[in-house]
């Protein structure tokens, strides 16, 4: 059942009178629950919002996106009928790639834009070079998860929610690495850029050239952990997404 956020977005914290919205974007394979524990480190007074991606938690069996311009469009409109309130995007992994293309529909389109884009997990899209994860079996697939360490070890292990996960996980890769024209215009908007130490495909320098997306000013934190390092510190990440605000 969907609440009265619609498909696209879960309400995950209420404020009697917020004074600011925090909207998460989850990672690949990921829905909105992966955000749940922040809802007891941020401040009272924060809205707390995770987007909801079709294919996985309660939005099982419904068709993947087309592509990732469909998903930015959706985020979109999901944003468009919420009261007016400052906010915060912060997006992982997928999510940042989701969340910036979000940032620059917004002001395409003359809609109010965040006080602060956060960016965890996730190369510059002038870097991005595309890739063939999508295309691997389901093998391959899944040692690509063992790699980065982002699923439970017991789901892999089970035949059944493994093959499910692999066609989550595939569809949310086919977005990203079949995705071209990536918007690479500085935005007037503070953006941070956070990554683990031990990252295996993202090292603080790279993370760093965000730096070229702002014209608002740019800011780096380098947290302990893998690439899913959050997972483990939902407080400190939650502290730091606010601290510059």
């Amino acid at each position: 059942m969907f609440d009265d956020m619609g498909p696209w977005l879960r309400r995950l914290s209420t404020p009697a009178a917020p004074r600011l919205r925090l909207v998460c974007l989850p990672h690949g394979g990921a829905g909105p629950s992966v955000f749940t524990p922040w809802a007891e480190h941020v401040p009272r007074d924060v809205e707390l919002l995770a987007v909801r991606y079709p294919g996985r938690e309660d939005r099982w069996g419904e068709p993947p996106p087309r592509d990732l311009r469909e998903v930015v469009a959706r985020v979109v409109a999901a944003l468009r009928p919420l009261p007016e309130l400052p906010f915060v995007l912060f997006g992982h992994s997928l999510g940042a790639a989701v969340a910036h293309e979000v940032v620059q529909r917004l002001r395409a389109v003359g809609r109010p834009l965040p006080v602060r884009l956060v960016v965890s997990g996730r190369e510059a899209p002038q870097d991005e070079r595309g890739g063939d994860v999508h295309r691997l079996g389901d093998a391959g697939l899944l040692a690509e998860l063992r790699r980065l360490g982002g699923v439970d070890p017991a789901v892999l292990a089970d035949p059944d929610l493994s093959a499910l996960v692999a066609e989550c996980v595939r569809e949310d890769y086919r977005l990203v690495e079949t995705h071209t024209g990536w918007s690479t215009t500085p935005l007037p908007v503070p953006v941070s850029a956070f990554v683990g130490d031990r990252d295996p495909d993202l090292t603080p320098d790279d993370a760093a050239r965000w730096a070229a997306l702002t014209t608002a000013g740019f800011r780096l934190r380098v947290f302990p952990g893998d690439h899913f390092y959050l997972s483990a510190q939902p407080d400190r990440v939650a502290a730091e997404v606010l601290a510059d605000l």
